[in-house]
């Protein structure tokens, strides 16, 4: 049997908090004495901040996370940086350029809803229209993506099916779910589906732990796999943290950080004992500890 290879990949833009605390908890405990990789997504220049890299290195720690593997930064327990890595997704971008399942993409939003006559709402938005696809070929041989767009060319109609080992069947609909997706960004960065692809697959993950607002990102990444004819890891899908009107836990909730709790001189197992709770229940919970005679 192939030895289990996990990962957990925060995005250094915000504090730790709670919901993606939990769901890197899961993804030690499904590791299971195999191999867990730490890896740093900070592509996102703008929003990304080498303090939020120290802060959930120390964060992660504290809570009682450990990893195995994560050299780049210097150290045995020190993150993967995807800053780092851009010649593998550009070698990937290659790969998928050969293979003539992506291209050029020039066109701007206003281009996109000028196409729709009536815009068909997918998961995340308006679906790219088939209208303006180029010629199949389009873009292939290019040595590089340049400055523009490139999108992966999704075969109308086809139906993505996967197992979840938590959420078990899912299956999406190229068309009526999402439609044709960025692979490279005109400012010179993969898209998520790329880089983490890339990633998972150079690592040798096995398993891919993450929340349940990437099943659609999973559909998309499993057409991405089928193209380069790599296998793809098996998926494990974390139900989100959410309010009592269904939102979900955000970054920008910094009372549920895990640096803020620690602050408030909660201790790790107090934490880990009450965050499968809702956000409402944690800050009543937080609330009547602090009020309460020490």
């Amino acid at each position: 049997m192939t030895a289990y290879r996990g990962r957990i990949a925060p995005t250094p833009t915000g504090y730790l908090h709670l919901g993606h605390a939990r769901t890197f908890w899961v993804a030690q405990e499904r590791a299971c004495g195999g191999a867990l990789v730490l890896r740093n997504e900070d592509l996102d220049a703008d929003r990304c901040k080498k303090e939020y890299v120290d802060a959930f290195i120390e964060d992660l720690t504290w809570i009682g996370l450990s990893w195995s593997e994560g050299p780049d930064r210097g150290g045995p327990h020190d993150p993967y940086d995807q800053s780092g890595r851009l010649t593998l997704y550009e070698e990937v971008w290659k790969r998928l350029g050969d293979t003539g399942q992506i291209y050029p993409s020039p066109h701007s939003r206003q281009d996109v809803r000028n196409a729709l006559q009536a815009p068909h709402q997918g998961e995340e938005g308006p679906l790219f229209p088939p209208s303006l696809r180029p010629p199949l070929g389009t873009g292939r041989g290019a040595t590089s993506p340049g400055s523009v767009n490139w999108r992966f060319r999704v075969p109308d109609g086809r139906r993505v099916r996967f197992h979840d080992a938590n959420l078990g069947w899912r299956e999406y609909e190229a068309g009526l779910h999402f439609g044709d997706f960025i692979v490279w960004r005109k400012d010179g960065c993969p898209s998520y589906e790329l880089a983490v692809m890339a990633d998972d697959h150079e690592m040798a993950i096995t398993e891919v732990v993450r929340g349940e607002d990437l099943l659609l990102s999973t559909a998309r990444q499993l057409l991405i796999y089928e193209s380069l004819g790599w296998n793809a890891p098996a998926f494990y899908h974390c139900l989100l943290m959410r309010d009592s009107e269904g939102r979900r836990l955000a970054k920008r909730a910094g009372s549920l950080s895990v640096r803020s709790l620690r602050h408030d001189g909660l201790c790790p197992d107090e934490i880990r004992a009450h965050w499968w709770e809702s956000p409402e229940a944690w800050e009543n919970w937080r609330r009547r500890r602090k009020d309460s005679p020490s």
